[in-house]
């Protein structure tokens, strides 16, 4: 029973010394985490998601039932491609009303042009009947004078000069109401010529195009659906140019440069590494956010920044999270 006592005091600090030997290195593995990289560390490690620029795509314009919807979630499309079509024949009837409209327009203005023609022919017309009236005037007052013609004659020659004076005035105004017509048919016809060119638009837009190459992500219609301006139908993300999210603290933030190269890696594909790049450091202190962690110390005002990441194989998806590691570079002036 004596020797019992030794052995169980021996146990004991046994034990107390495990327990320290084991605070001391969670607390040597955890203070990165609580208190920051130590002074003179040579890198930061943070910790975001990664985001891709993303597109919800609606039809623009038009109002009318889904008709095709080639492409389901997940399916990689290029740019331009087809991703979903409306019917289409309400549309295509209204510019083909309005191709007949341009048509009747033209037409006017040919017409309109012939209309100015004739009138100029009047015009001439009349004019050389003024100029044989005036000279018949002219010789009638000449011969009333020598009692060869009577004075009822000269006037009679008097008053058919001032009648062809006057359709010459008639006849000149016809030829600028012609002319105005032209201007006004040639009006008409580029309003139809607009208004068709406008339905062509219309018409492009009864069908919905990638316009960037990526990934469906969502497809928020079905076939049938009324589709109408603002109405979500795909969402379409860029998974060639992703980026991570992350924070910076502000003893840190002056030793981080513009183009610095920075190593990424995921809980996903442990071990790999992805080449990264820092694009952007707000210029702007914020409160760190509830869902962000950094691993070094945490304090109330962090820095916003974003690293542009490689991903050729599409295998870092928006929402993932992620973390990349920074190299400290000497704090600038």
């Amino acid at each position: 029973m004596p020797e019992d006592k030794p052995s169980a005091k021996k146990r004991i600090l046994l034990g107390g010394a495990i327990v320290l030997v084991l605070a001391g290195g969670l607390a040597l593995w955890y203070a990165p985490v609580l208190f920051g990289p130590p002074p003179g560390a040579g890198h930061v490690i943070v910790s975001g998601n990664i985001e891709a620029h993303e597109s919800v795509l609606s039809f623009t314009s038009v109002q009318a039932p889904i008709t095709a919807l080639p492409f389901d979630e997940g399916a990689t499309v290029q740019a331009g491609t087809v991703l979903a079509r409306v019917d289409d024949r309400l549309y295509r009837q209204q510019a083909a009303i309005d191709a007949a409209n341009v048509q009747t327009a033209a037409a006017q203005v040919a017409v309109s042009i012939s209309n100015l023609a004739a009138a100029q022919s009047t015009l001439a017309s009349g004019q050389f009947g003024q100029l044989q009236a005036q000279q018949d005037y002219q010789r009638a007052q000449a011969l009333v004078n020598t009692r060869t013609v009577s004075v009822q004659a000269r006037d009679l020659a008097r008053t058919a000069a001032q009648q062809a004076t006057a359709t010459v005035a008639h006849d000149a105004a016809l030829v600028q109401v012609a002319q105005a017509n032209i201007g006004l048919a040639k009006a008409s016809e580029s309003a139809a010529r607009a208004k068709l060119a406008l339905d062509d638009i219309t018409l492009s837009y009864t069908t919905l195009r990638a316009p960037f190459s990526g990934v469906i992500a969502v497809r928020e219609a079905e076939l049938g659906q009324l589709a109408a301006p603002g109405v979500a139908i795909v969402t379409l993300d860029d998974l060639d140019h992703v980026w991570l999210r992350a924070y910076i603290n502000e003893p840190d933030l002056g030793k981080i440069r513009l183009g610095e190269a920075v190593d990424v890696t995921t809980d996903t594909y442990p071990g790999k590494i992805y080449a990264g790049r820092i694009s952007f450091i707000s210029p702007e202190a914020e409160f760190t956010p509830k869902t962000v962690e950094t691993h070094a110390e945490r304090i109330t005002l962090v820095y916003r920044v974003r690293i542009d990441i490689a991903n050729p194989t599409h295998e870092l998806l928006p929402g993932m999270p992620a973390g990349a590691k920074i190299a400290l570079l000497p704090a600038g002036p």
